[in-house]
């Protein structure tokens, strides 16, 4: 089963919004057993989409097109699908009822021209309800290709794929299986990494396909396979796993799709501890990945954010001589920043970061990229220099892999 996305909208297409439709509808129709072969973003004229259409007929099974569904005249799609199907539109009196219904009741006004036309549907249509607002869905096929119409609003999408699609799906579309297993590594680099899985990804059966991810910090190895029985495709999975080789293993800390905060924070709730944040450079991007997971109180103490230099002193208790003497962007005060956060909040566990992310020098002599990561720990505390270039992203998003990977270690030690 083959399946393309196309979304509509200048506004995507000139950085306006970003497309969320597009990644939502890709892993829905993956867990379903479609190939997804092709994502598209088109303008909102006419001859944009009917080509768009034009060229999917015959190469995939299955079409869904997000957006240009409203009222307005900008809205083309309803009538270039009738175009395309050689239909015309006609009024949907359920649609019309419930459009109607929801402007009364939950709008407090009256249904207005404008409004009605959101009840026209090409005739030959099947109609996909659209329980969450006015503009339904549309299903329409051409020799072997079934072509989708949604509505752009992501929450309206969502509801009408869930609620109308799927079904039809499971009932019109023959299953298979695609299998994915993500392992997480961190604290090795992607080209490395390869050399330790060479001879085990040159040995991995055909039908079992392996990719990198990489990111500051980290690589995700996806293990993917497809077929019509499940077992064997995981059992097959699970047995290359398990002949991993132990020179990339150790690098190994999730055998499953989270982010390191996540795997973090679970080896802090196995322990019963804490963890807190004095941050500069990283600007309190840490403490926001330890606390937008329910129940966060219970490992996460706080944070503190202090950019400018009298803030560090102020607010941490950083000692002002530490600072003269070696400089804001030194271990030193890397190593204080990280000792008060743990003092000030009660924690087990404390980062620290001070660093020139760029693109020009703050407070400090050191230049553009170095970063000082502290680590406190009930043992002890300490703290690392890093050089991590540029540009300043780059360098705040290294910073941060940094300090996950380094307070990994920490808090795995017995």
């Amino acid at each position: 089963m083959r399946a393309s996305i196309i979304t509509i909208g200048d506004e995507i297409l000139i950085g306006q919004i970003v497309d969320t439709n597009s990644t939502y509808l890709a892993k829905e129709l993956d867990a379903l057993g479609f190939e997804v072969v092709e994502i598209k973003t088109i303008s909102d004229k006419k001859i944009s989409i009917e080509q768009a259409m034009a060229s999917q007929v015959g190469t995939v099974d299955l079409v869904i097109m997000t957006g240009g569904l409203g009222p307005t005249k900008d809205d083309v799609t309803k009538k270039v699908f009738c175009d395309f199907f050689d239909d015309h539109l006609v009024m949907n009196e359920e649609v019309l009822a419930h459009v109607t219904v929801l402007l009364e009741n939950y709008f407090k006004k009256p249904i207005s021209e404008i409004n009605k036309q959101q009840g026209l549907v090409p005739s030959t249509s099947t109609v996909l309800f659209n329980s969450v607002g006015t503009a339904p869905g549309m299903l329409m096929q051409k020799e072997n290709t079934v072509f989708v119409s949604f509505p752009g609003v992501p929450f309206e999408m969502k509801t009408i794929f869930q609620e109308q699609l799927v079904p039809y799906i499971k009932e019109h579309f023959k299953g298979v299986f695609n299998i994915h297993k993500t392992i997480i590594t961190y604290g090795i680099g992607e080209s490395l990494l390869a050399e330790y899985l060479e001879d085990w990804e040159n040995n991995l059966p055909s039908e079992i396909k392996l990719a990198y991810l990489p990111s500051p910090g980290k690589v995700r190895l996806r293990l993917s396979s497809r077929g019509a029985n499940q077992d064997y495709l995981l059992q097959s999975i699970e047995m290359q796993i398990d002949r991993i080789p132990e020179s990339a293993r150790k690098y190994i800390r999730a055998y499953e799709d989270i982010d390191f905060p996540e795997i973090i924070i679970k080896e802090l709730q196995i322990r019963n501890k804490t963890i807190s944040f004095a941050e500069s450079c990283t600007g309190g991007r840490l403490a926001v990945m330890f606390n937008t997971m329910p129940g966060s109180s219970s490992y996460f103490k706080g944070g503190i954010v202090c950019y400018a230099t009298k803030s560090k002193v102020d607010m941490l208790g950083v000692n002002l001589d530490t600072i003269y003497k070696h400089t804001v962007v030194s271990e030193e005060v890397a190593i204080e920043m990280a000792t008060q956060a743990r003092l000030k909040f009660k924690s087990d566990y404390a980062i620290s970061t001070t660093g020139n992310a760029g693109p020009s020098k703050g407070d400090s002599d050191e230049e553009v990229g170095i970063v000082c990561i502290g680590i406190a720990t009930p043992n002890g505390v300490f703290a690392k220099k890093y050089q991590l270039g540029q540009p300043r992203e780059k360098v705040v998003n290294s910073a941060i892999a940094k300090g996950l990977e380094l307070i990994y270690n920490e808090i795995l030690k017995k």
